[in-house]
């Protein structure tokens, strides 16, 4: 699903993108978007930041309460704080106007093939890791603490395997990129660090002071000790 109210963009993204073989549904405002996307299941969807009626921001707080569908973002707003906004929000990645559809197209099929490992390959060869609190269900796709159920994005559940399944392992951010997006990094490492982030507010009692993923300055990140 496309939710852009730019018609000349969504017309130009809706002829590329068919030809490259996707199904496309447009909504040109925030609210046509939810509506939408209540009414069926998606891939996943491009959201720009600025629509009418409902706000991409707002778009992607709805959504998120109910799916982890893959989220890009586009918009014309390039700086670091746009970006860590609407990642911040949960989405999966973030593409800048103008953008080069053989880019765009790169990056949709990186997001999709990210979320279908996501429900289908086991990052381990155990089944079950258990991290402290943490109870990783790798047949079930799920993760417990304490018994009480985690709600991780794609994004965040690599991540999270990653480093259960590699424990002694120091991982640097290009280490991570290359393994979680199979891109080239370029040093873009606002994408890493609020994924980041946002997975250690959800598995960390005190994310400031984080446990089970540590930071190593100057050269990455390693699972914790217990």
């Amino acid at each position: 699903m496309l939710v852009e109210d730019d018609h000349s963009i969504s017309e130009m993204v809706d002829h590329y993108l068919t030809k490259e073989g996707f199904e496309m549904v447009h909504a040109f405002d925030g609210e046509e978007g939810v509506r939408l996307f209540r009414q069926d299941s998606y891939d996943l969807i491009l959201l720009d930041i600025m629509l009418p009626k409902l706000n991409g921001m707002d778009f992607l707080k709805i959504i998120r309460e109910k799916s982890n569908v893959p989220v890009l973002m586009i918009s014309a707003k390039d700086g670091e704080v746009d970006k860590a906004l609407g990642l911040g929000f949960g989405a999966d990645d973030y593409i800048a106007k103008p953008f080069s559809m053989i880019e765009l197209t790169a990056r949709i099929k990186a997001a999709i093939r990210r979320a279908t490992q996501y429900s289908t390959e086991e990052p381990a060869q155990n089944k079950m890791m258990r991290i402290h609190q943490l109870a990783i269900d790798t047949d079930n796709v799920s993760v417990l603490k304490n018994g009480q159920s985690l709600q991780l994005t794609s994004t965040e559940w690599q991540l999270l395997c990653l480093f259960a399944a590699n424990p002694k392992k120091v991982f640097t951010k290009e280490q991570i990129y290359r393994s979680i997006w199979n891109e080239e990094y370029f040093g873009d490492q606002n994408i890493i660090n609020v994924h980041m982030r946002r997975l250690r507010e959800k598995i960390e009692d005190d994310p400031s002071s984080p446990q089970y993923i540590k930071t190593l300055w100057g050269i990455g990140y390693k699972l914790g000790e217990f």
